[in-house]
């Protein structure tokens, strides 16, 4: 469907060959939601195929080099690669980095091209508990406050999956700020609001399974996405 395109920032917890012995030790750390977001290339099939949208994946370990943060960001590497040499941390930038990103904002242009407002929906899922704290939501949608399309298309998804499948708590801007550094924030400084709706959808980890239950959640948030669709791209 034109006006949407689709980004999983966390697919995997692939280690490329040349980078496999910062990771020595690292298994249970890229196994866990430190090295990638289970569940969330589930989600993008889902939404590809009921959007038609491109999809723009990445399975490379956050862990080497995080795409959803800023270069220059404190956290942009990790434990096991931030005391690298600096052209190492480069090339790693050039190969494994800028190349995800710079394909969004390449299917972006191409749906700008055409005069179209874009709606852009990174997909993630989130651990249950962390430092701590258990998360109260099974679902949350994150956006920038200050972006009226943006706080409008998610009230009105939220409104929908509340309506849809009760049993769900979904909650705005949780458990992370949209306004947050990342890459939709990125992109918000490309765009005006009129131009670009960069929405982040996260799903508890809890709810990822191999089992219908799962197939079901992910068909249902899918379907109530696409539903706000037409109204929303113009």
């Amino acid at each position: 469907m034109d006006g949407v395109v689709l980004s999983c920032e966390h697919g995997g917890n692939d280690v490329p060959p040349e980078y496999r012995d910062c990771f020595r030790g690292a298994e249970q750390a890229l196994a866990s939601h430190r090295g990638w977001d289970p569940g969330s290339l589930d989600l993008g099939t889902a939404f590809q195929r009921s959007t038609g949208a491109p999809l723009v994946t990445t399975t490379v370990t956050r862990l080497l080099v995080e795409p959803n943060r800023s270069i220059g960001h404190a956290r942009l590497f990790s434990q096991y690669t931030r005391d690298l040499p600096t052209d190492a941390k480069r090339e790693i930038v050039d190969r494994y980095y800028l190349p995800h990103r710079n394909r969004i904002q390449a299917e972006i242009d191409e749906l700008r091209g055409i005069d179209r407002r874009v709606i852009h929906l990174g997909l993630h899922t989130f651990t249950p508990e962390l430092d701590g704290e258990v998360r109260n939501a099974e679902i949350g949608l994150l956006y920038d406050p200050r972006r009226t399309n943006e706080k409008e298309f998610c009230a009105a998804w939220r409104a929908r999956l509340i309506a849809f499948r009760p049993d769900l708590r979904v909650r705005l801007n949780y458990p992370y700020l949209g306004k947050a550094d990342g890459l939709t924030t990125f992109l918000r400084k490309r765009y005006a609001d009129d131009q670009y709706v960069g929405i982040e959808l996260e799903v508890n980890q809890r709810l990822v399974a191999a089992d219908d239950r799962w197939q079901t959640l992910i068909a249902d948030l899918a379907q109530t996405f696409s539903a706000g669709i037409r109204t929303a791209v113009s």
